[in-house]
């Protein structure tokens, strides 16, 4: 039987693992079955927590549902924090290796700070030709590869639809890429919706698609920091960052981190 944690941060959902004992070796069918809302626990993925290798606290592994395995998540960051303080704390400040860089976390009762890697790759107001349409984009990796799209009526946006596209456009060959959909609400205040790469569906948070969408939309707005987020879960998330021109740098994330259930599963 696997023991398991599950957690949420602003809705985008994980199963999380203690391996530090180093002996959960798991599959990508495993890790899709785990995340499965039919017959597993369900989950937009899962997260292990394993012993450092470079000098930092923890070693956060990160999977999609899809069983494969991401460089960065922004949400489970900030989950993989409180889990880590919840098993092997307690931590007021902690940090962990991900292939995107040491992230380090700060612990606020159920709100968690994360200061994430430096973000890379900005390209503003590039033209992809989508489905005979010109449309515009731009592009940030924050840990992951994302475009942000700015529209006009969120709801009506067909995230499902139009995000799948962008995701396996030619241009983001051979990954792809993870796709959100933004607008402004007031100056420092928009709300998001997030096609993800891996999920293969609209989540209700991504942690590092809305840190993308605040840097472009402060740099195409000229807005100072911090941006707040409204995601489609209905929770506020707060992106801070100190813009130096050419980069961002101190860039933070700031949001909840949430305890749902605990159990014990047989893998098939």
């Amino acid at each position: 039987m696997l023991s398991f944690t599950k957690m949420n941060g602003a809705g985008n959902d994980f199963v999380l693992l203690d391996n530090r004992s180093g002996h959960i070796r798991l599959n990508s069918d495993e890790i899709a079955f785990l995340c499965d809302r039919h017959r597993g626990i369900g989950g937009d993925g899962v997260l292990l927590l394993e012993n450092p290798a470079n000098g930092a606290d923890f070693r956060m592994r990160y999977y999609n549902s899809d069983g494969g395995e991401a460089e960065m998540c922004g949400n489970g960051a900030r989950c993989f924090a409180r889990f880590a303080n919840k098993v092997a704390g307690p931590f007021s400040e902690l940090s962990f290796e991900t292939p995107a860089g040491i992230i380090r976390a700060k612990l606020e009762s159920q709100q968690v700070i994360v200061n994430l890697s430096p973000p890379y790759g900005l390209a503003l107001n590039r033209k992809l030709q989508i489905q005979g349409e010109e449309l515009t984009v731009h592009l940030l990796n924050t840990g992951v590869p994302h475009v942000v799209v700015l529209v006009d009526d969120l709801e009506a946006t067909p995230v499902f639809e139009l995000g799948k596209t962008i995701r396996y456009h030619p241009e983001f060959r051979p990954k792809g890429t993870n796709v959100n959909f933004v607008k402004a609400l007031r100056p420092r205040e928009i709300a998001i919706r997030t096609y993800e790469r891996g999920v293969e569906a609209e989540t209700l948070a991504c942690g590092t698609g809305v840190t993308a969408a605040a840097l472009i939309y402060s740099r195409l707005r000229s807005i100072d920091s911090p941006i707040r987020v409204r995601v489609r879960g209905g929770d506020w998330l707060e992106v801070g960052f100190v813009d130096v021109g050419e980069d961002f740098r101190d860039v933070a994330l700031k949001g909840p981190a949430d305890f749902a259930f605990e159990g014990a599963i047989e893998l098939p």
